[in-house]
């Protein structure tokens, strides 16, 4: 499948790798891990056939664009990939296209950051898209404790916690990374007969296991195999994993922001998404006034990948029938 070339944004931080397709009002499309602006290759048509400027930037520490201008090397340069950064790179993206505002759509960590958009910079929002993330409210409780006693060490986000182990062990053969997590999903239904010690999420377990052991099948061509690998050959895994190491520390410096997303939005989730679960969006129009829900059946965690048809209906749906509205 045809994908844009990328143009550079330059800003202070970041020179900004970005990938577009046609005209009209923007939409920012923002990635999770561990994926990269490509992730979106089937929704930038889509999205341009029915009006609207697709844009997808590699983020922080991803793809083409990488880590931060002038980072400190090692564990120093976690900080750099916090919440604040994070949402900052979208509003200098905005700046440097000279957009006064975009809808943010936003899967899995990129789904996070979009969240934050209108709670960080209102003024630059004109609308919100979940792909299977949530809008998730401050916890009241720090989150790293929170997960370790519901799940335990070997749970993938406690042991990201754990700087440089990680990001070694998937990049002694990031080939096999890839096929690893990009994978046909095991159905709701047959997760929740699991036995308890089998829904703890220590991925990384299961990553160190035989292959055959991992069930599934690949979602990926190989043509776009070799793209992820190639990504993350270049970059390494580091970056994509500061960001779950700055859980504690976004945590910490939000106590004064307001859980309200003030923004017309519109929630995507996935029946089959075992980490980022339909349930988490109940009771989501407490905090996101403005909220239209939809689920997709039959889809896991890589919505674009394994239903982009029915993900590019709903949002072009929605698009279209709120755009007097950005």
């Amino acid at each position: 499948m045809s994908f844009p070339k990328p143009h550079y944004v330059e800003t202070d931080a970041l020179r900004i790798a970005v990938y577009e397709e046609g005209e009209g009002f923007p939409v920012i499309l923002c990635h999770g891990f561990p994926e990269i602006a490509y992730s979106w290759r089937r929704q930038l048509p889509a999205l341009a056939k029915a009006g609207f400027r697709a844009i997808a930037p590699d983020q922080r520490g991803f793809g083409k664009t990488g880590a931060p201008k002038n980072a400190p090397s090692g564990e120093a340069a976690v900080p750099l990939y916090d919440m604040e950064n994070l949402t900052a790179d979208l509003v200098n993206l905005l700046d440097a296209l000279e957009l006064p505002k975009a809808v943010f759509c936003g899967h899995d960590w990129g789904g996070i950051v979009a969240w934050q958009m209108p709670l960080r910079h209102p003024d630059r929002v004109a609308g919100i898209i979940g792909v299977n993330t949530p809008f998730i409210p401050r916890l009241t409780r720090e989150p790293i404790a929170a997960m370790r006693e519901a799940y335990g060490d070997e749970m993938y986000i406690v042991f990201f916690q754990k700087y440089g182990e990680a990001e070694k062990i998937l990049e002694e053969d990031v080939a096999r990374s890839v096929r690893f997590w990009y994978r046909t999903p095991i159905s709701r239904a047959e997760y929740d007969k699991l036995p308890a010690e089998a829904k703890n999420l220590a991925f990384m377990k299961r990553f160190r296991a035989d292959e055959a052991t991992w069930g599934g099948e690949s979602l990926l061509t190989p043509e776009e195999q070799a793209v992820y690998r190639e990504a993350y050959e270049a970059t390494g895994y580091e970056g994509g994993i500061n960001w779950y190491r700055n859980f504690t520390r976004n945590w910490e410096r939000s106590a004064h922001i307001e859980d309200k997303a003030r923004a017309p939005s519109l929630m995507i989730s996935a029946a089959d998404d075992i980490v980022l679960t339909p349930e988490m969006a109940e009771g989501m129009e407490k905090y996101v006034p403005d909220l239209e829900k939809h689920i997709i059946a039959d889809c896991g965690h890589w919505t674009q990948q394994e239903r982009p048809d029915e993900l590019n209906r709903l949002m072009t749906d929605w698009l279209t029938r709120r755009r007097q509205d950005f």
